[in-house]
């Protein structure tokens, strides 16, 4: 699976609606710190094992689902599991800490 760009739009139906674990990236260009966690973020979608859907969402582009969900810093990323909000962290992870945050989250 690869990473899925959403808007204020497509959110509803991309990740509200959707079953199961959804990993949203609140992300911009300019944010030097959202490009370095891009790779992670690829190779977690592609490991199907995981399960997890990813969509990125560019908060210039898309500024009242940031404020809607308190995305106050770059790189956030907001767990969902059945259209609900599960969990929240900011900043840039390394892959295993993201892997294994993802699993603790969606096992409760």
């Amino acid at each position: 699976m690869s990473l899925i760009v959403v808007t204020e739009a497509s959110f509803k139906k991309e990740v509200l609606l959707a079953e199961g674990p959804v990993l949203v990236d609140f992300w911009a260009s300019w944010c030097a710190p959202c490009r370095m966690l891009m790779g992670t973020l690829e190779q977690i979608a592609e490991d199907t094992s995981l399960g997890f859907k990813i969509v990125k969402i560019d908060v210039d582009e898309n500024p009242e689902l940031s404020t809607e969900y308190g995305v106050k810093s770059l790189p956030t990323l907001i767990l969902f599991k059945d259209g609900k909000m599960v969990d929240m962290r900011s900043g840039v992870l390394p892959a295993s800490r993201l892997t294994e945050w993802l699993k603790q989250s969606t096992s409760v």
